[in-house]
């Protein structure tokens, strides 16, 4: 059932987003280790310029509701909740891999030590969005008008810069996209709006970005690999970076389409609980991929990453469920109380709508 506290076209986004990145991982990931590319390559391929884009621009539609909120409450909710995620899961696939599957306790302690400056893994995307709150906040307070940050960071993230530091890699890359969802929130609110009023436009218009797309992605220069794609023409930087903004806010107008399906609620479901999936799928995903390769039932690239897709997006959901079945392990995906650092009003903040945001002023 919905929660009429949410958005559903928002959610639907999400779920688009959360398989692409499960996706990207199961496609490469199985590539590793057979030296093959499959046919889930190619899908991953064309989503190459907007897969982690769009997740960032939706994390920050909402930004504008939050962001002059007192400082204890705003780190509370747009700070601390991400770093509460980051730092559980971390110690637990940390624990994990490096600590019981490699028996390597020192190492286990390097790398939780590690994690602390160098996002850990997949986890990276929940750390930066900690990162990101804070600098925009930060922006906020120092009164930096839109017109000299979106073009300094857009320029940051054509130049990719490749430093020591993983976590300032990952902020010149991405930080665009989520200022530009913080800044551009009410005009893609509204875009939504208007062709989920005329679904005949929102298709043709989705059937023209996505030949546009595919024809850059999948142009002269493209090399598909097992563990990761070069692009053609979509490789140029400013190119690659009109293709970010464009496919994210094509899968914003494809979530707003889908939304209007009751038979796209499981769809809607899974973006509203999409950190379930994103914080806990990895796990999974690396047991079942080892098991069918030492096994032999399947060594096809292209058949194993459909269903080590299936497997770690399905893991999570079924963990969720038994969790809240049985009322232990909520603290797995849910905050506890302890974790709040604004006592009562955390609460009270996060039952608030998700309504549209107002405009911002530039």
């Amino acid at each position: 059932m919905s929660n009429p506290n949410r958005m559903p076209w928002v959610d639907t986004a999400k779920g688009l987003s959360i398989i692409l990145v499960v996706m990207m991982y199961s496609a490469y990931n199985t590539g590793e280790y057979t030296g093959g590319v499959g046919f889930l390559h190619y899908v991953i391929g064309f989503a190459t310029p907007f897969r982690m884009p769009e997740f960032f621009l939706i994390s920050g539609l909402f930004l504008s509701q939050v962001i002059d909120r007192p400082w204890r409450r705003y780190v509370d909710r747009r700070v601390i909740h991400y770093l509460y995620f980051y730092v559980l899961w971390a110690i637990i696939s940390i624990g994990l891999k490096i600590g019981i599957f490699s028996r390597d306790p020192a190492g286990m302690l390097h790398d939780l030590a590690m994690a602390v400056i160098q996002p850990y893994g997949v986890l990276w995307f929940i750390y930066m969005l900690a990162v990101f709150g804070i600098a925009i906040r930060v922006l906020r307070e120092l009164r930096v008008p839109h017109w000299i940050v979106i073009p300094l960071a857009a320029a940051l993230q054509m130049w990719a810069p490749k430093p020591d530091s993983y976590a300032l890699e990952q902020f010149a890359a991405y930080f665009v996209f989520f200022y530009l969802g913080f800044v551009l929130a009410p005009v893609i609110f509204r875009l939504v709006e208007w062709t989920q009023a005329r679904p005949a436009i929102a298709v043709a218009g989705l059937l023209a970005w996505a030949l546009v797309n595919g024809l850059l992605v999948y142009s002269p220069g493209y090399a598909m690999q097992p563990v990761g794609m070069q692009m053609g023409l979509a490789a140029w930087p400013p190119l690659h970076l009109a293709l970010a903004v464009a496919g994210a806010v094509a899968l914003c107008v494809a979530g707003g389409f889908l939304s209007r399906f009751a038979s796209m609620e499981w769809l809607r479901w899974l973006g509203e609980h999409s950190l379930v999936v994103y914080v806990a799928f990895t796990i999974p995903m690396s047991i079942f991929r080892g098991l069918m390769l030492a096994s032999g039932l399947l060594t096809d690239t292209g058949v194993l990453s459909l269903a080590v897709l299936l497997v770690s997006v399905i893991s999570p959901v079924v963990l969720y469920f038994i969790v809240k079945r049985v009322g232990f392990g909520t603290f797995l995906f849910e905050r506890p109380a302890w974790a709040h650092v604004d006592g009562p009003n955390a609460a009270k903040a996060s039952s608030k709508p998700m309504t549209r945001p107002a405009r911002e002023a530039a």
